[in-house]
């Protein structure tokens, strides 16, 4: 179940900070509780090294893939590698969570709940470091890599874990009879997630487990290494101490394309959780449901914080800030900013002054948050957009070289912030109508009105919004809040004076509306859409006439006494 690893030196790069001894994880297809050999790999390269020459990495990566040379040749960069499966073992993951699926189901939900739950929570605190040193060694900063961290950690907290089973069984008593609302697995999960966070986003599924069902995961090619690190040294152990079938997870390297395929077309496979754009992902939810498959749709975000005017200034701006975690690479952050106009200059140089410090530099430095951007003509061309509509440039605006260099080959964007007037135009901005996904952030300035239809007007904007992943809320006038809170109805999770995503135990850390989720969009908890409800009688013996007529007479008894 373990990797092999294989220890060496990695040659320190010039223009990089000194890199420790890492080892060559590797990890084949897990299939039914086994691994399956492959001769076909896919090489993870050591981040740092993708900084220094991301066409040579790339052409590294490529040559390696390709069996023209071999990780023995160049042990100095190559930090992992994962089998890449083919068709068969793509079917075989398929047979594996089909055939355990339904001994798995019918564990009691202390033993697939409670104590998978806690071990879980366990395996993964006692790893946490490892964790998020995998994650570096993929490209994710330090501070992100964290950060990911601690919301795996409270995705399966003790108060999480008990929110849990609330849901999954309810009972009551009615006379003789035991009367129980619970929910019930669908079977087999199939989960496709993300390049730009795959490992937390396949831990997000492992609460499908939970409620019954058997996972397959598919572990992308772009970052395979984290998502089977996890999966076979944490989860799979688990699993196996609390006596779960083989094939209840399996985990498989692979392009989406055919696997997606593979997946909608077999009639064992039940739900399929999907990350990907919100055009992609729509028509895939069509796929889905001409297939008489169930989606859960994890698309694209276009997130709103509002900023009123009794609000904490430096905090809200800090807030966000998030913005521009990852370059903006990252669903869950502020999108665009509602501001009421009394306070709109504030927030704004607060705001440029604290962009100032976020920079980019090697994922192993401990306060570096930008990502590189190896395709920034989008973004080039968002921004174009915003300022031929009247929007004004605050500060950014130009790719930088990684040390901050301003260069149009620069392979990093400057944090950017641009200000809207008026909320009337602001849809005609292409930033603020969809997602960016670039460290590009809108900043609305309301036209000054009286604060009872202002506010009437944010909430309109909020609720309109196409997306719906994540909305915030800055205000201290308990009257706002309150209205806020009653009146806007799309996104999957709403907070009021905090971080915009940062994790908390029992609110869901993905999920929402439109755009978003899809038809069938929500908050996402895996453990209760990947299950169905399901009313049970429990009686010693009842007369079936006394079931059939026990209210209405009942009720004749009540009125004659």
């Amino acid at each position: 179940m373990g990797s092999t690893q294989l220890s060496r030196p990695v040659s320190q790069n010039q223009s990089a900070p000194p890199r420790e001894t890492v080892s060559l994880r590797t990890y084949h297809s897990y299939v039914g509780g086994e691994p399956l050999e492959s001769s076909d790999w896919v090489y993870v390269i050591n981040s740092s090294t993708l900084l220094d020459d991301v066409f040579a990495s790339l052409t590294l990566k490529r040559k390696l893939e390709q069996g023209r040379i071999t990780a023995e040749d160049r042990r100095d960069v190559v930090v992992g590698r994962v089998a890449k499966a083919d068709r068969a073992t793509v079917q075989r993951a398929i047979d594996a969570a089909a055939g355990a699926a339904p001994a798995w189901g019918a564990f009691p939900l202390d033993d697939r709940i409670g104590r998978f739950g806690a071990l879980l929570h366990g395996k993964l605190a006692e790893r946490a470091e490892e964790i998020a040193e995998i994650l570096v060694q993929e490209g994710h900063p330090l501070m992100l890599a964290q950060w990911q961290v601690s919301g795996m950690l409270e995705c399966f907290s003790p108060e999480s874990i008990a929110f849990y089973r609330s849901q999954m069984l309810q009972e009551f008593h009615r006379g003789e009879r035991r009367l129980q609302v619970r929910r019930r697995p669908d079977g087999v999960v199939c989960l496709n997630p993300p390049q730009n966070a795959p490992l937390s986003s396949a831990l997000l599924g492992v609460t499908a487990i939970m409620g019954g069902n058997s996972l397959i995961v598919r572990a992308p090619r772009s970052g395979p290494l984290g998502v089977m690190y996890v999966m076979q040294e944490i989860v799979a152990p688990a699993l196996d101490e609390v006596g779960a079938p083989p094939g209840t997870l399996n985990v498989v390297c692979g392009d989406p394309g055919p696997m997606l395929s593979a997946w909608l077309a077999s009639p064992d496979v039940d739900d399929i959780i999907y990350f990907g754009s919100s055009e992609n992902g729509t028509k895939f939810e069509a796929r889905c449901v001409a297939e008489g498959k169930k989606p859960i749709l994890e698309l694209a975000g276009n997130d709103v914080v509002t900023v009123w005017k009794d609000a904490d200034i430096e905090l809200a701006a800090e807030a966000l800030t998030e913005s521009f975690y990852g370059s903006g690479q990252l669903c869950m952050i502020p999108n665009q900013v509602l501001v009421h106009p009394d306070v709109a200059d504030d927030l704004i140089a607060s705001l440029v002054r604290k962009v100032g410090h976020i920079r980019p530099g090697y994922p192993t430095e401990p306060d570096v948050l930008l990502t590189p951007v190896l395709r920034n003509e989008k973004f080039f061309k968002c921004l174009d957009d915003a300022l031929a509509k009247g929007a004004e440039l605050a500060c950014g605006g130009h790719a930088m070289q990684l040390d901050e260099r301003r260069d149009p080959n620069g392979i990093f964007l400057e944090p950017t912030v641009i200000v809207v007037r008026g909320l009337d135009r602001a849809r005609e901005v292409e930033a603020v109508v969809h997602e960016t996904f670039f460290p590009l952030l809108p900043i609305v300035v309301a036209d000054p009105e009286p604060d009872d239809e202002l506010l009437e007007r944010f909430i309109d904007f909020v609720n309109s919004n196409a997306y719906g992943l994540r909305n915030s809320l800055w205000a201290t006038d308990s009257r706002v809040v309150d209205r806020f809170l009653a009146r806007v109805s799309n996104g999957g999770l709403l907070k009021v004076n905090d971080s915009h995503i940062g994790f908390l135990p029992c609110l869901p850390t993905h999920g929402g509306t439109g755009l978003t989720g899809g038809v069938f969009g929500e908050a996402n908890y895996p453990i209760l859409r990947t299950s169905h409800v399901q009313g049970v009688s429990i009686s010693t013996g009842s007369r079936p006439r006394d079931a059939v007529f026990g209210a209405w007479r009942t009720l004749r008894e009540k009125k004659t006494s």
